[in-house]
């Protein structure tokens, strides 16, 4: 039977701050792993065990570590709660929840809302600890509290410097540096006035979001501006991007391949609706490819994935889709059937077309699955002379369906899945 690893989370407070379980776990285990900081915590003469700090990179070292302690008592040292953005979830990826004796401490979050007196159920919380800083743009709405969990001492001023360029200078920002020990300090200070002394490296960042005058609001509902994206016309305009959206109805945890990708709207408003939302945006053209990394790292979904390839060769080895949009390229041979045949039972498939030749295929595709296939026609009022007028867009055909459970038996996956819905 193999052996119960436990993992403690620690503080900035150290030994003193630990519970009697705590303190007797770690002085009992026969090895001790950590992150330096979090070893030096412990004294020796209480905690006699062997120290291995991790190393880098972490996660693929984190296997053959603990199968070279297999039998012994080995103490996992955490910061806060370890299964809060902490080592206690790559644990339990890697030998089973079951194998885990876990003793939480406080997290820096439950320490920063305490020192503000924020709810914690209210606050949104992002971390930007082996994040791209881009992350936290999503988060940041007028009126919104926001704490960020820090890489070191210069996120402070990368974070200001990112609510300046994104409309929200007046926003207070707080640095909350070694929480919980005797050190402890906050700094107040806004975006664009920020602390201009250094900063503890240890620290969390509390955000009172204050959009400035005139500047672009973005709401957090599919549909965003035209305006937010940079584009060459590959755009999935703005009125036709909130239905189809709608039609291919994002849940938390969901895929999309978004084929065709353009300007990355339709992966980048998916991946908006939920933090666990993913995406793949396939593109061939590599300037536009190059465009999308760009609006997904200005709209805060950095985590897009960009496949600069031509479809249907390049869906090979994609993750299997929870829903594919289809915003160019219907008439490459083999696409329709290749993103058909990756969708499993009640996977989403939404195409949109302004051609005629497109607009066969749809109909064909109708007739054969069903679903919906609807025309989406868009006016905008325009001067006429001294007068208002209406300016239509060309119409758009848009064909959405779910593939039902009889279908997803009659078909043979020809797109292998390699990766998994975490």
């Amino acid at each position: 039977m193999s052996s119960v690893i436990s993992v403690v989370g620690i503080g900035a407070d150290g030994w003193n701050g630990l519970s009697a379980a705590a303190r007797d776990t770690l002085s009992a285990a026969e090895v001790l792993i950590g992150g330096p900081r979090q070893l030096d915590l412990l004294p020796p003469d209480a905690c006699p065990g062997e120290r291995l700090a991790w190393p880098s990179p972490l996660r693929p070292a984190v296997p053959g570590l603990l199968a070279a302690h297999e039998g012994r008592r080995v103490a996992v040292l955490a910061s806060g709660d370890p299964l809060f953005y902490g080592i206690g979830r790559t644990l339990a990826e890697t030998v089973g929840p079951d194998r885990l004796h876990v003793l939480p401490h406080p997290s820096s979050v439950s320490y920063a809302c305490a020192r503000l007196g924020w709810a914690v159920e209210e606050t949104e919380t992002v971390s930007l600890v082996g994040r791209p800083l881009a992350s936290l743009v999503a988060a940041v709405h007028d009126g919104r509290r926001v704490l960020v969990l820090s890489a070191g001492a210069d996120t402070p001023g990368a974070v200001a410097e990112l609510l300046r360029s994104h409309g929200f200078g007046p926003s207070r920002l707080r640095i909350l540096e070694q929480l919980g020990a005797d050190r402890e300090r906050i700094l107040d200070a806004t975006a664009d006035n920020p602390p201009p002394g250094p900063v503890d490296p240890l620290n969390v960042i509390a955000l009172d979001c204050v959009r400035a005058p005139g500047a672009p609001r973005l709401g957090a509902a599919p549909g965003l501006p035209d305006e937010a994206y940079e584009h060459d016309g590959q755009l999935t305009k703005r009125h036709v991007r909130a239905a189809t959206l709608a039609a291919l109805a994002p849940a938390p945890g969901e895929l999309l391949w978004d084929i065709g990708g353009g300007s990355g709207s339709i992966g980048i408003e998916w991946m908006r609706t939920h933090r666990s939302c993913r995406a793949v945006a396939v593109e061939r053209d590599a300037a536009r490819a190059a465009r999308i990394v760009r609006n997904a790292d200005a709209l805060g979904v950095p985590a897009l994935r960009v496949v600069t390839a031509a479809a249907p060769a390049g869906l090979a080895g994609l993750p299997r889709p929870d829903a594919v949009f289809i915003g160019g390229g219907l008439t490459a041979p083999g696409l329709l059937d290749a993103c058909w045949e990756a969708l499993a039972e009640g996977g989403r498939l939404v195409a949109n077309t302004v051609t005629l030749e497109s607009e066969a295929l749809l109909a064909e595709r109708y007739r054969r699955h069903g679903g919906e296939l609807i025309r989406l026609a868009v006016a905008h009022a325009v001067p006429v002379g001294g007068f208002t007028g209406w300016r239509q867009a060309m119409p758009v055909t848009q064909w959405s369906v779910v593939k039902t459970a009889a279908e997803a038996s009659a078909t043979t996956t020809s797109v292998t899945g390699t990766g998994d819905r975490g």
